[in-house]
This record gives structure tokens, sequence and C-alpha cells, in this order.
């Protein structure tokens, strides 16, 4: 990924004009060498990345031609052009005020309740609008912080908690929590069809991408197929003639790994369409919330542990589902 702090830098350069072009002749020291490098020689202040994304989309010529192949090579004398513009990625890490709800905050990290609809980082067909460009806006420094600081995430249909750090030091430790599974993570989910068997069942099931379908993920064999292990352990919290409310706990942090486990097991989860599930219940998204967060604050030592109430649609939804449950402390 590229760093943050440099497309921000890279998106400031050129807020001034739409468009700007360089001209440079190729040096002995450069000849041979890649599109891509010798123009991250020449203009130094733009990252690599970014210049590769002018190439491909026509942004270059050589000797007058436009060159689309990054690793096309380069001879001495060669007449190099290039238009810098302002693209999507390089305009993806600007500040954008938006309301950001803040559950603790110190100098060190916060922890916001992330409300359904908002994608979290940047990415193909979500240039903009995303909490990262909100995290941005709020806190200027973040821009010295990867990805603004974000060190795990939800999916934009799901609501709740989500831990940012402020600085560098405060992210590296949250990041060796998560992978050591000492962030403890627990989310509510409204599902489809009566529960049966335990109350409470523990699913340990890898998962990798669906062969099938490109934007799915799905448990899988690892004898035969690629993935990561994954294990959630559900407890059944009330239950209607067709539904059921679930708290779900994460002991792993696999992409939709609730959504692909409650499937696997016949529950999927309301609302979401991806993995068989339906609206029901006035949900038209995922029914799945962030609900608590705990961990050790990496810096102070002291014991974060926070909840949240029903999101608003979630609340709405409960008696229409023939469902009942009032949100306590350590539930």
């Amino acid at each position: 990924m590229e760093d943050p702090g440099q497309a921000l830098d890279d998106a400031e350069r050129l807020v001034e004009a739409t468009q700007e072009v360089r001209h440079a002749l190729v040096p002995s020291t450069l000849h041979g060498q890649r599109l891509d490098r010798v123009f991250a020689q020449l203009v130094p202040e733009f990252s690599r990345s970014y210049l590769q994304q002018l190439i491909e989309q026509g942004d270059a010529l050589v000797d007058g031609r436009v060159t689309t192949k990054v690793s096309a090579k380069v001879r001495l004398g060669n007449q190099l052009q290039i238009t810098l513009r302002a693209t999507p990625q390089s305009q993806a890490f600007v500040p954008e005020a938006m309301p950001i709800d803040v559950v603790y905050e110190d100098e060190h990290l916060r922890v916001i309740h992330k409300p359904a609809g908002l994608v979290v980082h940047p990415a193909p067909g979500h240039w903009g609008g995303t909490l990262l460009n909100g995290l941005l806006a709020l806190d200027p420094k973040a821009s010295e912080v990867p990805r603004a600081g974000i060190v795990h995430r939800l999916d934009k249909d799901t609501s709740g908690l989500m831990v940012v750090a402020r600085t560098r030091q405060t992210m590296d430790a949250l990041v060796a929590q998560i992978a050591a599974r000492d962030v403890h993570r627990q989310y509510l989910a409204l599902a489809h069809k009566a529960w049966a068997g335990p109350v409470q069942k523990h699913v340990d099931a890898a998962i990798g991408r669906d062969p099938s379908h490109r934007l799915r993920m799905a448990v899988v064999d690892l004898t035969h197929q690629s993935g990561k292990t994954a294990a959630t352990t559900l407890d059944l919290l009330a239950q209607g003639e067709r539904c059921c409310l679930v708290r779900c706990t994460l002991h792993t942090g696999r992409t939709h790994q609730i959504r692909v486990h409650m499937a696997h097991i016949g529950h999927a989860l309301i609302g979401d369409g991806v993995y068989g599930g339906a609206p029901l219940g006035g949900m038209v998204r995922q029914a799945l919330h962030a609900w608590r967060l705990a961990f050790v604050h990496p810096i102070t030592g002291a014991n974060i542990d926070l909840q949240t109430d029903w999101p608003q649609d979630m609340a709405a939804a409960l008696q229409p589902l023939g469902l009942s449950y009032n949100l306590s402390p350590g539930m």
C-alpha cells in the first residue's frame, strides 16, 4: 500500500493546478532502466506508484510516442515527457470533514463508533468519503501515521467499535496485540432461522477466497485450497420462529469471518445478500454490529473495555422479528 503521507503530499502538490507537464532527457546513468524507475529518478518529489498510474493511463511519452508499459526500457538521449495530473489514488488520502463518534480518546489512541454505510479505507469505487479521510480531517497529525492509524477494519455495512492509533508506536503495539489475539472483539448479529442445538457453538473453519465468486470468501479445506485458519464462538441470546440473535466472539480476524461462519452453519445474516441472507424486519443491510471492544492500553497498561448500544436499525428490527433482549455491561 502506498504510504499515506506520501500520497497526501502528492495530492497537495497538484491542488493548485489540474496538471503539469515535465520534460527530461535520459542521461547515461539511466540508460537501459525501466521507464517508471527513470521517472522516479527524474521527478523524485512524486512517489513511484503514483508515476506508474500516470504511465499506465497514457500520460507518458518517449520520443513523442505514448508509452503505457511501466517496464519499457529507455535509452540514452530519449526525450521523456510526463503529464502530472491528479488521479483518484493521489487524491484519496486527503482530509474530508465528517462527523465521527469518538467514544474514547487520549493522546495515544481513539476508539470510534463507525456507522453502517461508511467505508473504512480508500479503494477502487470508494476513493473518497471514507473513515480514513475523516480521520485526517479530525487530527492533522494522522497523516504522520500509516493508514491514518487504522489497525483493523469493519465492512462498509457493519457498524460498531474500532480502535485507531494516534502515533506510530501505538499503532505497532496494537497491530502486535491483534496478531497475538489479545484484542477482544464481540459482535451482535441478527440471523435467519431458529437456532438448534447447544446455545453456544464454536466454529473452527478456515476461510479463503471463494473460487466461484471473486467478491466472496468461503469456508475452505486447507489441504486443497489456500486460506487461513479462522475461529468464532457463537452464543445464542434470543430467538424467534424465523430468526435468532447471536453474540459472536472473534478469535481471529479474517475477511467477512462472522458472515462466512454464520452462513456456514445455516444462519446467514439478515440483510446479507452476498452470503444468502435477505432483508427482514426492516433490516436492509447486513445485521452485524461490533458491540464490544476490549484490550490492554499498549502505552499506559490500562484495561480498556468499551461497549455500545444497539444501532437504530437493529433496535427497530427486534420487535418485528419477535426478539427481545436488553444489552447490559458484561453480558
